[in-house]
């Protein structure tokens, strides 16, 4: 079963990603600050992770660089409001994978990173 970390400072948003996730077979851990983010990343390695660009105590940036650090064969998977090319580049430089703005919708193609890597 792939593992998942979801990262995000709203509680609700990482419930509703974990129910829609875990109805597709993965074993998702919420956390909603980039330090438990870190300290999960060491302890428990995802596949995938579901990562917020900003939280209070870190961004999303230090955290998907810390992620590529620990856990380089993770897939990471930007989840935003913020829709700027300045950001997906920074984050596609970094490695993630994949950039998906709130509100976002359940589709297959909005979560093809996610569902169906390559």
């Amino acid at each position: 079963m792939p593992r998942m970390l979801i990262v995000d400072d709203e509680p609700k948003i990482t419930k509703c990603l974990s129910t829609f996730f875990s109805a597709r077979g993965f074993a998702v851990r919420r956390v909603v600050t980039g330090r438990q983010a870190v300290a999960w990343l060491r302890y428990e390695p995802p596949d995938v992770v579901l990562l917020d660009v900003r939280m209070p105590d870190m961004s999303g940036i230090e955290v998907l660089k810390r992620a590529k650090e620990l856990c380089p064969q993770a897939r990471i998977i930007m989840v935003t409001a913020l829709d700027q090319p300045e950001l997906r580049e920074e984050a596609d430089a970094y490695g993630a994978v994949g950039y998906v703005t709130k509100p976002f919708d359940f589709s297959e193609a909005t979560w093809a990173p996610v569902l169906s890597p390559s």
